[in-house]
């Protein structure tokens, strides 16, 4: 959850910057630019039991239709999307594609629906904050969120971004989780606020600010289309800071069923050790935001 902005930026750089560096140390140096990378977020080495899911009659996702390129419908009507894709990975890698069946309702709709056994599991963004965690049991994460730098290519810097873009012009969304982040992990940056995205990168295209710092998922669609024109590339990170951008996202589950929640954390890790999960990350999301 995102915290005050009361505390200095000096007392508050360890835990952002040290996931900083795990991320980047987990990527193979050479190819950290010339290759979209991949978030690993399991330990190859975690040796998690798999189970025994013979007994269960079917496993039916609940997901939503309207979060593009997560969940949406195509061209020829069918539901589609990163996470129809994973949750079909998912029930192959626990040997019951034969029981599997994902459903898409509207969003409001699903806590009803699984509360009253229309399904087994929501696969569609319900975030897992201590509130949530009341009413659902979750996989761990399989995909978060980190805030990122966007730059002009011509003047785009590496690490330490600090320190390159101090006394620097950024642009952040104002009010968001970003810009509490920026102002307090990156002092000397100068932050400068917007009310809308569209404002913000027409500015940095036009050179009126040096940077932008937002949701790297989001820049990632913005870089990828053709509004940027081209312009812009990723500087700098990716940043993880869970205490304000939450932990990501986790298949849910009624609070009961922490079995079959600790099932899939074995599927999820299978996926990513196989290579599935960076197989369908990159057809998704193929400017990487990592």
């Amino acid at each position: 959850m995102p915290q005050s902005r009361g505390r200095s930026a000096a007392m508050k750089p360890a835990p952002l910057m040290l996931a900083l560096a795990i991320l980047i140390a987990a990527l193979p140096g050479p190819a950290r630019t010339a290759e979209p990378q991949v978030p690993i977020l399991w330990d190859s080495k975690e040796r998690l039991q798999k189970p025994d899911l013979s007994a269960l009659p079917r496993l039916r996702f609940l997901t939503t239709t309207d979060f593009p390129p997560f969940n949406f419908i195509d061209k020829n009507g069918r539901l589609s999307g990163f996470h129809v894709d994973l949750a079909r990975a998912i029930c192959a890698e626990l040997g019951i594609s034969e029981k599997c069946q994902i459903q898409a309702l509207p969003w409001p709709e699903l806590d009803a629906a699984l509360a009253k056994g229309d399904g087994e599991a929501l696969i569609a963004g319900v975030p897992a904050t201590s509130a949530s965690r009341e009413n659902y049991a979750f996989s761990r994460p399989y995909l978060q969120f980190p805030a990122r730098f966007v730059m002009r290519k011509a003047q785009a810097v590496t690490e330490p971004i600090a320190e390159k873009l101090k006394d620097k012009r950024v642009g952040v969304l104002a009010g968001s989780a970003h810009e509490r982040v920026l102002r307090d992990y990156f002092a000397g940056i100068k932050a400068v606020t917007y009310a809308k995205p569209e404002w913000l990168f027409a500015d940095l295209k036009d050179g009126k600010v040096d940077a932008a710092f937002g949701d790297g998922m989001r820049l990632s669609f913005w870089l990828a289309g053709t509004d940027a024109a081209e312009c812009c590339r990723f500087a700098g990170g990716p940043y993880l800071a869970p205490e304000y951008l939450g932990i990501g996202l986790a298949i849910a589950t009624k609070p009961d069923q922490a079995a079959l929640a600790s099932a899939f954390d074995y599927a999820l890790h299978e996926i990513s050790a196989k290579g599935t999960f960076a197989e369908l990350y990159l057809r998704y999301f193929p400017v990487s935001f990592f």
